[in-house]
């Protein structure tokens, strides 16, 4: 459940009509990274937290701190940033599920969506670029999914962009005459939260990148340029011309840590 950071006495904020980004904890946390991408360039403030029993309990210093002042702040395994300006909620999760907690963890989420009457749901993930099938090598490594119920709604709005959509692949891809699905391996929530908003009628759409371990600094900026596209959350020229200058984004003080506080002078 949603928790605002408010005073007593104030209100809650409002978030009707706006659209909700979070990410999936998904491999090499690309969709996590690039969802700390926008928090940090668009400086958005955190208007709460989601209280949750299904996710690993985590507590740590303010990651998107600016100065001293605010770098002792505390954060949590899932907090809430808002900026109505760009008409725009962010639920940043920073920790995975606790098993068999996931389904649960979806509903709630997908509770909140409606009750709190966001328009639509955007969800930044990622797939192991080693399960591609053959078609999937060809072309780009970003795909979409919507939601009929978004594909209603915009329409034809998306064909400009040229995107590809998720291709369909093997239930078991050893059997050839095995039914056609939707498969995100590696994906964590994706697939259940696309399928749970596809029947309870909710506007969503999946944005994901397909890729491996390791640095993925590159995948989250090239995940967040993919979105900008659409989204146009930092203002870029809408064209195609590959010299065009890509959006700046601001990298957040926690990234210096991402792979630990490097070697101590001591050893040598």
């Amino acid at each position: 459940m949603f928790v605002p950071c408010v005073g007593p006495g104030a209100p809650a904020p409002d978030f009707t009509g706006l659209t909700l980004l979070l990410p999936a904890v998904s491999v090499g946390n690309v969709g996590q990274l690039a969802t700390d991408l926008i928090i940090s360039t668009l400086n958005m403030p955190k208007v709460g937290y989601f209280y949750t029993d299904c996710l690993v309990p985590m507590v740590g210093n303010n990651p998107y701190a600016t100065t001293e002042n605010n770098s002792a702040e505390l954060s949590i395994n899932a907090e809430v940033y808002s900026l109505p300006s760009k008409n725009l909620i962010v639920l940043q999760i920073r920790s995975p599920f606790i098993k068999y907690k996931s389904r649960s963890f979806c509903e709630a989420l997908l509770s909140w969506v409606k009750s709190s009457k966001c328009t639509r749901v955007l969800v930044l993930s990622s797939s192991h670029a080693y399960r591609r099938d053959d078609q999937q090598l060809q072309g780009t490594p970003f795909r979409y999914l919507f939601t009929p119920e978004l594909q209603k709604n915009i329409g034809n709005q998306i064909q400009y962009l040229n995107w590809k959509e998720m291709e369909e692949t093997l239930s078991f891809p050893e059997m050839q005459d095995s039914d056609m699905c939707i498969q995100i391996p590696g994906g964590g929530i994706t697939k259940l939260l696309y399928k749970l908003s596809c029947s309870e009628g909710i506007q969503m759409a999946i944005l994901l990148k397909f890729c491996s371990e390791g640095d993925n600094i590159p995948d989250a900026i090239d995940l967040a340029n993919y979105l900008n596209e659409w989204l146009q959350v930092l203002k870029t020229p809408q064209s195609n011309d590959p010299k065009a200058a890509p959006p700046k984004w601001k990298i957040p003080s926690s990234w210096r840590l991402l792979f630990g506080s490097g070697l101590p002078p001591a050893l040598f």
